[in-house]
C-alpha cells in the first residue's frame, strides 16, 4: 500500500509515473554546480579583519574519519564510495518539466501560503542530500514493539520518508512476527543541513536502519555479516523495494554477499538479483565503507522535493528560511564566503555558532542570505522511477493447445534442516534499530 498524501489523485506519485502534466514550475532550471565544487571567488581579497588568511583543520577531523559504530557512525567523515551524493546523477538525469506531485497548488496559492502559513505546506526537502536542508520536518515517532528510535533529536524527516519507513518495518513484522524491534538511527537534524559526521542526511530523505539480529540486542562484532538474521534482513530489503520509493541502499559489500547468496538459495530470480546488486551505478544496492553494521536507505520524497524546487525562488519571503549551504574548500575564508553569497561575516558566525574565524575543509556552513540566492543548486524535476519489484519464479506451463496437461506431482523431498547461516531467534521480544 502506497503512502497517502493530502492532495488530489492527479498529484499522487502513482499517476506521476504514467504521465507528466504540461504545467511548468516557477523554479529555475538546474542551477550552477554546488558551491563546494565550483571555482569561484573564494580567494577574492577582503578586509583582513573579516577574513582569516587560511583554512585550518580542527583536531577532531582524524577521529571523524575513523568513526564506525552502530549508534553514531556513518559516512566515514564524508561521502563514501558508492555515495557521491545525488547532484552528479541528477545532472545526468534532468527529469521531465512539469508539476507531478504538487499540482493542487497554483503558483499564487503556493506564494500566499509560503508567505503567511508555511506550516500548512507540510514537509519541504530543499536542495540535494549532500547540500540541502529540511523545512517543516517531522520527528520519527516511537514504534513500540516494531522499532526503536535511537537518537530522537537526529531523526527528523519528510512526512513521506516517515510513512515509507513505518510501513516497511510493519510489513517485515507481519512476515516475521517474532522479529525484534528494528533500530531506526539517524536521519536529519530538525532543520536539515550538515549533521556530523555525515555529508548526506541533510534533507530528510536518508535513513540509517540497523540490521535484524537473532535477539533484541545487536551483536557488536566487526563481522556483522556472520551474525545477522538473514531471513529478516532479506525481508527488509524486499519490503523497501515493494512498499517504498527507494533511490538507493548503501551497505558494505560483505553484507551484500551473504544477502545475495541467501536470496539466491531461497529461489529469487538471479537476473533480478543481479539488477539490484551487480549493475554498477544502475544497482539500487551499492557498497559504501563504514556501512557494515547498518543499511543507509535514501528515499524519494516526491511532494517534499517538488515543493523544495518550487519554493527555491520564494525563500527570501521568509528571511529565517532564506539560507544557503556552503561546503568549505581550500582557500575559503568567512569574508570571501560572505561576499560570494551577499551575506555578512557576523551573520555567518551567528548562524553557525562560530567563536572565531577558523574554518575546517569539508565543513558545511549555513549562510544567511539578504536576498534571493543566485548560487544555490536547484535539483532537476523529480520523477519517480518504476519500483524494482521481485520477479515471480517461473512456473511450468501445463496447457497445450488450450487443454490442460496432466502434470506429474513433484517428487517429495525429505525435510532439510534449517541453514546454518540462518540463526534461530531467541527471546522474541523487542529489537533495536540501526544508526547512521
Amino acid at each position: 500500500m502506497r503512502p497517502v498524501h493530502t492532495v488530489p489523485a492527479a498529484a499522487h506519485p502513482e499517476v506521476a509515473r504514467a504521465e507528466a502534466p504540461a504545467a511548468v514550475p516557477t523554479a529555475p532550471p538546474p542551477g550552477e554546480p554546488l558551491p563546494a565544487q565550483e571555482e569561484a571567488a573564494a580567494t577574492r581579497p577582503v578586509p583582513s579583519e573579516q577574513a582569516p588568511e587560511a583554512v585550518a583543520a580542527q583536531p577532531g577531523d582524524a577521529e571523524d574519519a575513523e568513526e564506525e559504530g552502530e549508534d553514531g557512525d556513518e559516512d566515514e567523515a564524508g561521502l563514501e564510495e558508492g555515495d557521491e551524493g545525488e547532484a552528479g546523477e541528477a545532472a545526468a538525469n534532468p527529469g521531465v518539466p512539469g508539476l507531478l506531485y504538487t499540482a493542487d497548488l497554483s503558483d499564487e496559492e503556493l506564494t500566499r501560503r509560503w508567505k503567511h502559513e508555511p506550516q500548512s505546506l507540510g514537509s519541504v526537502s530543499v536542495g540535494f542530500v549532500e547540500s540541502g536542508r529540511l523545512i517543516n520536518g517531522m520527528r520519527f515517532p516511537d514504534g513500540g514493539a516494531d522499532w526503536i528510535v535511537v537518537s530522537p533529536e537526529k531523526t527528523y524527516a519528510t512526512e513521506e520518508t516517515i510513512t515509507y519507513v513505518s510501513q516497511v518495518i510493519r510489513a517485515v513484522r507481519a512476515e516475521h512476527p517474532d522479529a525484534p524491534a528494528l533500530r531506526v538511527n539517524q536521519i536529519s537534524a530538525k532543520e536539515g543541513g550538515y549533521m556530523r559526521p555525515h555529508k548526506s542526511h541533510q534533507s530528510g530523505r536518508d535513513v540509517d536502519l540497523g540490521f535484524y539480529y537473532p535477539t533484541v540486542e545487536p551483536i557488536r562484532a566487526r563481522d556483522r555479516e556472520n551474525h545477522i538474521h538473514l531471513a529478516r534482513n532479506w525481508s527488509l530489503v524486499k519490503a523497501l523495494l515493494a512498499h517504498a520509493d527507494v533511490q538507493l541502499i548503501l551497505v558494505d559489500r560483505r553484507v551484500q554477499k551473504v544477502l545475495y547468496e541467501y536470496a539466491l538459495k531461497a529461489g529469487e530470480d538471479k537476473a533480478w538479483l543481479d539488477s539490484l546488486f551487480h549493475a554498477g551505478f544502475q544497482s539500487i544496492i551499492r557498497h559504501a565503507r563504514g556501512h557494515r553494521d547498518h543499511f543507509h536507505v535514501r528515499f524519494f520524497s516526491p511532494r517534499a522535493q517538488e515543493l523544495g524546487r518550487r519554493l527555491a525562488p520564494l525563500l527570501a519571503l521568509q528571511p529565517e528560511q532564506n539560507i544557503a549551504m556552503h561546503r568549505v574548500r581550500s582557500g575559503d575564508t568567512l569574508g570571501a564566503i560572505a561576499l560570494r553569497y551577499n551575506s555578512t561575516v557576523n551573520g555567518l558566525r551567528k548562524s553557525n555558532h562560530l567563536r572565531g574565524n577558523l574554518l575546517r575543509i569539508g565543513q558545511v556552513l549555513s549562510v544567511p542570505l539578504r536576498g534571493p540566492c543566485t548560487r544555490c543548486p536547484v535539483p532537476p524535476p523529480v520523477v519517480l522511477p518504476a519500483r524494482r519489484l521481485a520477479v515471480a519464479p517461473a512456473q511450468t506451463d501445463t496447457l497445450a493447445a488450450g487443454k490442460p496437461v496432466d502434470a506429474e506431482p513433484p517428487a517429495s523431498k525429505p525435510e532439510e534442516p534449517p541453514a546454518s547461516e540462518e540463526p534461530k531467534p531467541q527471546s522474541p521480544t523487542v529489537v533495536g534499530t540501526p544508526t547512521s
